[in-house]
């Protein structure tokens, strides 16, 4: 118990006492003194992280195990928590920000980040619209378009133009999930208006279509969003197209609907899909849904980042042909969980089929029509102060310092794969788009493609169980491929090269 000593009559009564006082949960002092330990906390946890196991040994259920299965009934010092923080909690984490984390897609951060968090939650706000607290719809409006000119988006999409408010706009969501349910609700309601439906009474002909590498959150929303899953089409993809969607492929298929009497409502485009970072062709993709009138959305949640460099872009070419955007900051642009920014060529699209208009919060701003109420652009009402922590990123690093460090893991990535090239036991499976190396051992000699498949599987675990790096999988073209993903905040081409020195070190042991 630190300073209150062992003597436990003494530490019931210390804290009976402290019981007793009044109860200030924001006492000035108190947030001082927990904010100064907590950020020394954080510090600390950046200093040391490189010598953590990535991955933790612990079993499910060992937290309460060891905290306790019910809570306490008396308050305890602030350094309790703290001291159970470090010996409890932290050896469960799996260690994200580690420059040894190479799993799925990373989930970056930054000081300026972890301020503009820490403030936001202090602040507390609740702006679902804009009288509720002006400042954080209009920083969140700034940022995204800010963030807008940084992917040079269309004005189309931006919530201010030099020549006023325009017609599309953004908002800033949790996650990609959410983008892609409330857009899939926003073209189901519109493709039944255009069809006259009577209320829902079309629902069962919409049909929804992406490519087979698509994230599986789409098909989980299209579910939520009320779409026959029968009518869910998957396309499939193949090396001849790197895995990227087929137009021709998507033309057909959207035809074939049309002729069994099928109604095409919504198109999910992809640029750098999670299994294997294929890009869908934006502008082919949104030429053919423009013969059916299709709403063509588009998913850059790890990508987008990288297209603030002028070398990236070109993988947005037609984005203005497109009725949604959504890339997400916290992947890859230094900004912490959760920011997703969604971006519609027309808001009222999406207000119409979301808005909410009770008495309690009607006020003069919105009835003005000159503001935006962002709680019409997502699916609850309440909302955090999300955009203060994307506009401290921007306003403090500056586009040319974000280039910097999306070229910096870029070249790590480029570096690695030249690695795997260079060692005839590998191949690359994919060609690498961005910071994701796609590879597998090969099938050598007389080792067939279902051994192959095992070894990188065992190569995987050894890897992951020696705490020194962390691997994920995936499968493509119905094989088994080890995904490394670079660029982790803390990440150095030290830790790349250190990796894969394990990784060589390790197959030679698999490979006898």
């Amino acid at each position: 118990m630190g300073s209150l000593g062992t003597n436990p009559a003494a530490t019931f009564s210390a804290f009976a006492a402290d019981d007793k006082a009044p109860f200030q949960p924001l006492n000035p002092e108190d947030v001082r003194a927990y904010l100064h330990k907590a950020v020394d906390f954080i510090s600390d946890y950046y200093t040391n992280i490189e010598s953590m196991p990535v991955l933790p040994n612990v079993k499910p259920g060992y937290l309460q195990d060891e905290l306790g299965a019910s809570p306490p009934t008396y308050s305890a010092p602030f350094d309790v928590s703290m001291k159970e923080l470090r010996t409890s909690v932290v050896p469960g984490m799996t260690h994200w920000a580690s420059p040894n984390f190479f799993a799925f897609f990373p989930s970056t951060n930054s000081a300026a980040a972890i301020a503009g968090d820490l403030i936001a939650s202090a602040m507390n706000t609740v702006g679902f619209t804009w009288q509720a607290s002006p400042a954080a719809t209009e920083m969140e409006v700034l940022a995204l378009d800010w963030l807008a000119q940084l992917l040079r988006l269309p004005t189309t999409f931006m919530n201010r133009t030099s020549s006023g408010r325009g017609t599309g706009g953004g908002v800033i969501l949790g996650t990609t999930s959410e983008a892609m349910l409330v857009t899939l609700v926003a073209a189901r309601d519109a493709a039944l208006r255009r069809t006259g439906s009577v209320g829902v009474s079309g629902l069962p002909r919409l049909t929804v279509y992406a490519a087979d590498q698509t994230h599986s959150t789409f098909f989980k929303a299209c579910r939520l969003a009320g779409f026959d899953p029968a009518h869910i089409r998957s396309i499939p993809t193949g090396p001849e197209t790197d895995y990227g969607l087929d137009p021709t492929k998507l033309l057909q298929v959207m035809q074939a609907d049309v002729d069994a009497g099928l109604v095409p409502t919504y198109i999910c485009a992809t640029v750098g899909t999670t299994s294997s970072n294929a890009v869908d062709p934006v502008g082919a993709v949104a030429d053919v849904a423009a013969m059916f009138n299709a709403w063509v959305h588009v998913d850059a949640a790890y990508a987008g980042s990288a297209c603030i460099c002028p070398e990236f872009r070109h993988h947005l070419d037609g984005v203005e042909r497109v009725d949604s955007i959504s890339m997400s900051p916290h992947k890859w642009l230094l900004t912490c969980l959760d920011c997703t920014c969604l971006y519609v060529r027309d808001a009222h699209r999406l207000s119409d089929s979301l808005e909410t208009n009770p008495e309690y919060l009607k006020n003069d701003a919105t009835d003005s029509g000159e503001v935006t109420d962002l709680k019409d652009m997502q699916v609850g009402v309440g909302r955090r102060f999300r955009g203060l922590k994307l506009w401290m990123v921007m306003r403090t690093y500056g586009t040319a310092k974000l280039q910097e460090h999306i070229r910096s893991d870029v070249a790590m990535a480029k570096m690695f794969e030249d690695f795997i090239r260079a060692d005839d036991r590998f191949e690359v499976v994919v060609p690498r788009n961005f910071a994701l190396v796609c590879f597998r051992i090969k099938a050598n000699g007389g080792m067939t493609e279902e051994d192959a498949d095992e070894a990188n599987r065992v190569l995987m675990d050894s890897l992951n169980k020696t705490g020194k790096a962390y691997l994920a999988h995936t499968v493509v073209g119905d094989r088994f491929v080890l995904r490394f993903a670079v660029g982790s905040s803390l990440q150095e081409e030290r830790h790349v090269r250190s990796a894969w020195e394990l990784i060589k070190k390790t197959t030679s042991e698999i490979m006898g």
